[in-house]
Parts: C-alpha cells; structure tokens; sequence
C-alpha cells in the first residue's frame, strides 16, 4: 500500500509557517496556524506554544495547558506510527520514525513541564518521561546515525584544540578525525531497554535531506533530541547526576554539543531549537564558568548560530536577547544595552510577552553592570509586569539599586513589599532559593538596626552593600564590565564598611587614597559584610587586572569563612573565584607549556574541591555554585586535552 507521504509533508509544511511565527514573536498568528490543523504537527505546535510561556515566565497557570496539549500530541504521534506500518516506506529510514521521533518530542516536554511545577509528583512524572525519552532518542539515534556524526556539516566549523570535536563539512569535504566516545555504562533501566550511548566511529558518507522534507526532519529531530538530552543531564549538580545516573541516564557533553551543532546546520523546527539550546549554553558558559579554555571559539560559534537565526527570524526576541548578550560578553555594554532597547520599540511585534520578558531581564543585568542603577531598577520592576516569577527577587534587586542611589526611603518601600510577594507566590508549596536567600537577608538587615538603634524601623538605612550587587555575585555580573566600571564599585566598597581595609594593593593606593584625617568612629560593621566585601574587592582587583590584590582579598574572604553567622555561601564562592583568578593569571602571562600549566590547573581543581565541601544544602544557592563547579571543571578538562594535543 502506498504511503501517505503527500500528506505527511503538507502537514509539516503547514505546521513550520506557525513555528516559524513563534521565532519570529508572531505567537498569536502561530497559534491560529496550529489551531487550522489537527495533524499531530499542529498538536505539537499548540503545546510548544503553552511550553515556551510556562517554561520562560514561569506560568503556573499555563503548565497544565501545556500538559495536556503535548499529551494530545503524543497520542496522535503513537497512532500515527502503529498507522505507518501498514504503508510502504517512503523516507531513507524505517517506516513511521517521523512519529516516533515526534512523539518523543511530546514525551521530553511533557517531563520538562512536570518538572515545572516542583512538586515531587511532577519530578516523578519528570523522571518517568526522562526516561522515556532516553530509550527513544537512544534507539532513534542508532538508527539515524548509525556511524556517528563524523561527517555532517555543522554551523560554524570547528577550530584545532576547540571544545568539540571537529567535524567536516558536507560542501568543503575537509575533515578532522572525531575523538572516539567510550561507551557509556547500562543502567537500571537499560537493563530492561537495552539501550546504551556508545556510538559505532566507522566513516561513512552523509545522508542528504532536501530542505523541508520529513528526512530531514529525522536527521534533525534526533540529532537534537540525543543531543539536548545529554546536555541537560551533563548540566545538573553533581548530586543529582548521581541519583539519575542509578536509572540509566548517562552523557557526553562533547558528543551533545557535537549533536546540536550537527542540528542547527539543518533548516527544519529543530534546528531552530538546537540553536537555541546551543546559544544558551554558550551564554551559560561565558557568563557562569568564569574561565573558558577557548573563549575565541566559543564566541566563533554562538556568533555564527546567531547570525543563521537572526537572518532568518530578525524580529525574533530569543535571537535579539543572544545577540545582545555576545556584545556584553565582548565588554561592550553599550551596544548591548542599544540592541535589546531597540528590540523593546514599540513599532516591533511583541505578541510572545515571555521572550520580551528576557530581552527585559537581560536589559536590567547589563544596565545594574553599569552602574546606571535609576533604569536598572525601573527596567527590574518593568520584569513584573511580564511574568509571575518571584517579583520578590526583582524587587530585592530593585530595592538594592535604590540603595546605591542613596535613597533609602525607595528601598524600604520596596522591601516592605517582598513579604507579602514571597507569600504570594509560591511554586510547589515552598520558597524558590532566591527567596530563600531574601528572608534571611531582610532578617539580617533587621537584627543589625535592632542592635543599632533598637528598632526595626527603617531598616534598609543600615545596608552598606546593594543586596542587588550582593545576588550579582551569583550571576557573575562583575566579571564582564570594564576596568573603569570595576574601579568605580573598589571605591565605594573600600569605603563602605567599618573598619576600612586592611590589605593593601596597587589599586586601592592609587584610587582610594587614605583620608587626611582619620575618620569619625562608628560601630563595627559585622563579620558578614566584611567577609562579602573581601569576595567583591577580590572579584573587582582581579576584573581591573590587579592579580595580587585580588589573591589577597579572595583569601581574606576565605579566611573570615569560620566567623560568617548568615552569608555562609561566602566560602564556597570564595574558593571558586580563586580558582578563576589562578587561571586567568595564568592566561594573561602567555604561558603556554604543559608543564608551566599542570601545578595551576591542578591547583584550580584542589580549590574547587574544597569550594564543593562548603556548597552544602543547607547553604543559600549552592546549586547555582555547583553547576558553576562542573562547568569550571569542564574547561579545566579542555585545558588540559588542548595542552597535550588531545583536542
């Protein structure tokens, strides 16, 4: 019996004008497409669209939506594929892996949307899905790529030493050899399933795929979904990687990106995503890791994927974002800050709020970056009326700008606020981490008016340090501004607390001279604010170059660890950032040999170890600090491979 084929490509023909509506900021058009059809392509489409605004502002009200649209369309993917076995073939792959392929689509964002709500229930089910999805793209990546992926083209190509392996080009033909993957280990699950992540290196010549077609939607489909499911699952803490290693879920950040990369050269819906995803982890990575092996190629290829998507889509918020953050990342804060403005005009379509709501976001970052704290604050306020995710944080945030400005009367009115939002708003019947992190602080800032005045009464006039520069620490926001910018904050933070510094640098003798006269006495600020001055003064030094005073100041925060009684994070992030600074010193002297580099690097590790023994549960963001960790660790890895030619 001859297949269907017409249909099936009209199907995806006329699904792909909606997805392209929702990288182009046209959600509500895209809606209208995917509502004109009842194919599981428009189904997916629909849920898509519910996924994207729960997953990016965080819309409790729209994950069940999200739900059961993405359950309707693996129901009609399933049908579709027990339908395809009555039909002759009609692509370069068995009969019907185009629903199976769609329907593990379903099933991955089904388990993220679980995930969403952070219930236990919804990680269960998130797990369920998880591994679902793992024997899926598992056995579709085996079928599709039985010969890995030596020998597809991918975006931009890969430089020697690059962090993935090189892959040759379908139209140069010029070739790099792959580093082999090892065999990842079976499972609990796997037992059952049968399915591993060894991929067979044999050489073999490309499958070619017309542009459009339902072959390469396979190619690209599943190289995508291999590809972001080992990303992810490389990208947790530690700790979760041990429990979910126990069910079989093991990974190859290497070979994920290598996937993705290998999806993002293709045209289809999924290639879209996999830029996506690759564009966000390269952001990650420039942004969190602190150090990267190669900084040069991973700009070379964010840029090249962004340049691909924003041709393409020139109205689409998510590349606007991607482009504006290269430009921060580049340490041109200016042209950041007039690329994501631009991409708020109100002449531009802004129908997906939530995309808008990052191109916000990320606004409000690079301007607090730059110190322009009165827009800083309004455009962390202006995050509020986009979506509903902690407006308790970007008040904190906000209020903290206020305090940089002086004016004490604003900050106090916004703190007052936060409880009753935090209250408001909770996910799964308990307080996000940053909120976390808030109540302690507004308990801190209480007890130490208390103990100054004997009131809580105005409270926000004992702060000395912007909460709002305190949480950019966790964001890393001081790392990427200018030598000017940096020197600014070291004047005001040398100067804030009581007693003044002792520690003295080439920075501070040049730019904080010591006052003529000693100054007023005035009591003792705590060991807290100490300890977290010396981590800013050590981040700061070591942004405007000065090594030695940024060493002596990140010990000194190390140090005062035993004496913290709230900011107990201080430590762990302390020895993390020394380990930056040894190898970033270590970079900016030019060294280059093998040897010259061993004693740093292993040296950045034993800090990072010891960075991990403090980032305990029960310490404020120590999730956040040990993905920074493995990511750190990821480019020391590279580090090394690039030192002995291993690359």
């Amino acid at each position: 019996m001859a297949a269907p084929s017409n249909d099936t490509e009209a199907q995806l023909r006329a699904a792909t004008v909606g997805f392209d509506g929702i990288f182009a900021n046209e959600l509500e058009e895209a809606r209208e497409t995917f509502a004109s059809g009842d194919s599981p392509f428009h189904s997916l489409g629909l849920g898509v669209c519910a996924f994207l605004e729960a997953a990016l502002g965080m819309e409790t009200t729209l994950m069940a939506e999200a739900s059961r649209l993405l359950a309707l369309a693996e129901a009609g993917a399933k049908k579709q594929l027990k339908l395809a076995k009555a039909f002759e073939n009609t692509t370069q792959f068995p009969p019907g892996t185009e629903w199976e392929l769609l329907q593990s689509d379903a099933v991955i964002l089904l388990g993220l949307t679980h995930a969403l709500s952070e219930s236990y229930m919804g990680y269960l089910q998130c797990l369920y899905a998880m591994n679902t999805a793992h024997t899926k793209y598992s056995r579709l990546f085996k079928t599709v790529y039985p010969n890995g992926l030596e020998y597809y083209a991918t975006p931009a190509t890969s430089s020697a030493n690059s962090r993935a392996a090189s892959i040759r080009s379908e139209a140069s033909g010029s070739s790099t050899p792959v580093s082999t993957s090892k065999p990842a280990r079976s499972g609990f699950f796997s037992r059952f399933t049968g399915s591993t992540l060894s991929v067979p290196q044999t050489p073999h010549v490309p499958i070619i795929a017309q542009e459009g077609s339902v072959d390469e939607l396979i190619l690209s489909g599943t190289a995508f979904g291999y590809g972001l499911f080992n990303l992810v699952f490389s990208l947790l803490p530690a700790k979760i990687r041990g429990v979910v290693g126990f069910f079989g879920f093991n990974h190859d950040r290497k070979l994920a990106l290598q996937a993705l990369a290998v999806s993002a050269a293709k045209t289809d819906v999924h290639a879209v995503f996999a830029g996506l995803s690759l564009m966000t982890y390269h952001g990650v990575v420039l942004l969190l890791s602190g150090y990267q092996a190669n900084e040069v190629h991973i700009m070379k290829q964010y840029g090249a994927i962004v340049d691909k998507l924003e041709s393409r889509y020139p109205t689409g918020s998510l590349w606007i974002l991607n482009r504006a953050k290269i430009l921060r990342m580049s340490y041109d804060p200016d042209g950041a800050i007039k690329v994501l403005q631009d991409g708020l005009v109100p002449g531009r379509p802004h129908t997906f709020a939530q995309a808008d709501g990052l191109l916000i976001f990320e606004l409000a970052w690079t301007l607090l970056s730059q110190r322009r704290y009165q827009e800083a604050a309004d455009a962390f306020i202006r995050v509020t009326e986009i979506n509903s995710w902690s407006h308790a944080t970007y008040y904190f945030i906000a209020a903290g700008c206020y305090i940089s400005l002086k004016n004490y009367e604003k900050a106090q009115e916004l703190m007052d606020r936060i409880p009753d939002l935090i209250d408001k708003k909770k996910i799964g019947g308990k307080d996000l981490p940053t909120e976390v992190f808030i109540k302690k602080k507004l308990a801190f800032y209480r007890e130490k008016q208390v103990a100054l005045t004997g009131s809580e009464d105005n409270f926000m006039h004992t702060v000395k340090i912007s909460p709002a520069e305190e949480l950019a620490i966790f964001w890393n926001t001081h790392s990427r501004i200018t030598k000017d910018t940096a020197i600014a904050h070291l004047k005001d933070w040398a100067t804030c607390l009581t007693p003044l510094p002792t520690i003295e640098t080439a920075l501070l003798k040049e730019h904080v001279p010591a006052p003529a006269t000693p100054p007023p006495t005035s009591p003792a600020d705590t060991a807290d604010e100490l300890a977290i001055r010396a981590l800013l003064l050590g981040i700061t030094h070591r942004t405007a170059g000065d090594f030695a005073g940024a060493h002596a100041f990140l010990a000194d925060a190390q140090a005062r660890q035993a004496s913290i009684q709230v900011s107990t994070w201080v430590g762990g992030v302390a020895w993390f950032e020394h380990a930056v600074l040894d190898l970033k010193e270590m970079d900016a002297r030019g060294a280059g040999s093998e040897a010259e580099w061993a004693p740093v690097l292993q040296g950045a590790l034993a800090k990072l170890d010891k960075a991990l023994e403090l980032a305990t549960q029960q310490v404020d963001l120590s999730s956040r600090l040990d993905s920074r960790i493995a990511m750190l660790k990821d480019e020391i890895a590279l580090k090394k491979e690039m030192l002995s030619g291993a690359a």
